[in-house]
């Protein structure tokens, strides 16, 4: 789903669609699987259920699991879409995922 792209993120491709929602989702076992196999660090008993950070266009973002959300889909609160080039979703889309290092300082310094 997510192949490295830069020493930052990785990148992948995701249907982003609107949400009445305040929280951007994707699909419950994706999200499992990117904590995982890319935030985990292997020592000890970790969560899977930490929210991954994503970019899409200049906008980074915390994404949380849903069992509801389609796979290979990321559900995104109107307001935020408003601010993309999405223009008639859903649409096919290159997504950035933060590598661990860059979620965690992305999340101290607000980001999402």
């Amino acid at each position: 789903m997510f192949e490295a792209f830069s020493g930052g993120y990785y990148l992948g491709r995701l249907y982003v669609t609107p949400t009445d929602g305040d929280r951007v989702l994707m699909d419950d076992g994706q999200h499992e699987r990117v904590n995982r196999e890319l935030y985990a660090t292997g020592e000890g008993v970790e969560p899977l259920d930490t929210p991954v950070v994503m970019k899409l266009d200049a906008t980074h973002f915390r994404v949380h699991g849903d069992e509801a959300v389609p796979a290979n889909t990321l559900e995104i609160p109107e307001a935020l879409l408003e601010d993309s080039r999405i223009r008639n979703p859903p649409q096919l889309r290159e997504v950035l995922l933060a590598r661990r290092e860059r979620a965690r300082q992305l999340v101290a310094y607000g980001a999402g």
